[in-house]
């Protein structure tokens, strides 16, 4: 297999869970480094729209970072700020990603599946990619969506060439 290695963020949002109990976090920086991606940053900080904005920001002027996965702040509660703090910064919104996961997740939760706001976009050439918080929801989205969509083998088209910053 052809493989082209990415530099992957991860960021879980949480106000309760700490780093050492990310288990959506530490599935999805495992899941990517077993594709043969590499671990660009880790970082778990509270559902915060400022902070997450400004963190988001960072990663997406960074060159070194490709792609960032998101786990946590999708759903209806009060502190779920992932979509009002991150789509104002897309260039272009990855449509089908929500759509896709949300389909998906009715399978596995049922109608439970129409409070997730997973969404997605391309900023600066940094795929975004926003999953509820729970492992088997970032499972679901890495396994189905994402992963292969980072494997420059999928065809007819993948999300490798998208993102044209230099390794």
């Amino acid at each position: 297999m052809s493989h082209e290695p990415l530099n992957i963020a991860v960021l879980t949002l949480s106000d309760r869970r700490t780093l050492a109990e990310d288990s959506s976090g530490q599935y999805l920086a495992e899941a990517l480094v077993s594709a043969g991606h590499r671990l660009g940053d880790r970082q778990l900080i509270a559902s915060d729209r400022y902070q997450l904005r400004a963190l988001v920001s960072q990663w997406i002027a960074d060159a070194a970072i490709q792609v960032v996965l998101i786990n946590g702040g999708t759903g209806f509660h009060p502190r779920d700020c992932a979509p009002d703090a991150l789509k104002p910064l897309f260039d272009r919104p990855v449509e089908g990603f929500g759509e896709l996961f949300r389909h998906l997740s009715f399978n596995e939760i049922g109608t439970s599946s129409l409070q997730s706001n997973a969404f997605a976009g391309l900023a600066n050439d940094t795929l975004i990619f926003c999953m509820p918080g729970s492992t088997n929801a970032c499972r679901t989205a890495w396994e189905q969506l994402i992963g292969p969509q980072l494997s420059i083998d999928t065809k007819p088209c993948n999300f490798v060439t998208k993102v044209s910053k230099s390794n």
